[in-house]
């Protein structure tokens, strides 16, 4: 019987190729309304529509080594940006929205069996402007390997929904820039079926969720903190013999749209 601890070698055919399609709907929402009074934004759209890639570019997604279930490693940051420059020709990944804790590129291999293997990923990236910045809470995604033929059978990065789910700067004039937060409701990059796995029966794996926050812990310390409601935090307190420490927090902990 495997286990989360055995290992296994991912690889890709250096030889094909994938088609990938970018999408970026219309801005639905800002606080400051930058979605209509910044052309830039209001005309966010997709540099390349539909893009063909060799699968080296996606090699840059999968680890160096043998991995097991759960483990992580870190993405090569220029597949990704070549990646991404099919939504916006200036992505970058030192965020000016943000900070130095923000950075990262990082995947956790969530499940495999003998014909497929899953792998999650989270990239914080934004994209420079001709005036200003674009900046995603994250960029979250899937690619799965197909074993036997050693290709990618599904590929998606994207900016989850939310609320809201990025931060925009714009430099409205010399020495005056403003900052807005808002929703896009669709932007993406996708090559495969995306529905690959829907009946598959994995030999080893942990939930989605499970995955996600690994992934989330390479990224914030705040999420090893193990938060509890006011409310909870009363009764632990005497129980327990340790002190209340409250936090007031105006936007999220765990990605970029604060």
């Amino acid at each position: 019987m495997s286990t989360l601890s055995d290992k296994i070698t991912l690889n890709l055919d250096g030889d094909a190729e994938v088609l990938v399609r970018g999408f970026i709907a219309p801005i639905e929402y800002t606080q400051r309304n930058y979605h209509v009074d910044w052309d830039e934004l209001a005309n966010l759209k997709a540099a390349e529509p539909e893009k063909q890639y060799p699968t080296s570019i996606f090699q840059a997604f999968l680890p160096s080594k043998s991995v097991s279930v759960g483990e992580c490693w870190q993405i090569q940051e220029e597949g990704a940006l070549t990646l991404l420059r099919q939504l916006s020709p200036n992505p970058q990944l030192e965020l000016k929205i943000g900070g130095a804790d923000s950075y990262g590129l990082w995947a956790c291999l969530r499940a495999y069996n003998s014909a497929f293997a899953e792998i999650l990923f989270r990239i914080h990236a934004e994209f420079v402007l001709e005036k200003g910045w674009f900046a995603p809470s994250q960029f979250a995604g899937h690619l799965v390997i197909d074993r036997l033929e050693k290709k990618v059978a599904s590929f998606k990065m994207h900016v989850p929904d939310a609320t809201l789910n990025f931060d925009a700067r714009w430099t409205i004039r010399d020495g005056l820039c403003g900052a807005d937060i808002g929703f896009c409701p669709q932007m993406e990059l996708c090559a495969g079926e995306q529905d690959v796995l829907q009946d598959a029966k994995f030999t080893v794996a942990i939930t989605q969720e499970e995955a996600l926050h690994t992934l989330m812990l390479c990224f914030y310390k705040s999420a090893q903190i193990n938060w509890v409601p006011l409310e909870k935090a009363l009764e632990l307190a005497p129980v327990l013999q340790k002190p209340i420490h409250a936090i007031s927090s105006g936007g999220p902990l765990a990605d970029e749209s604060c």
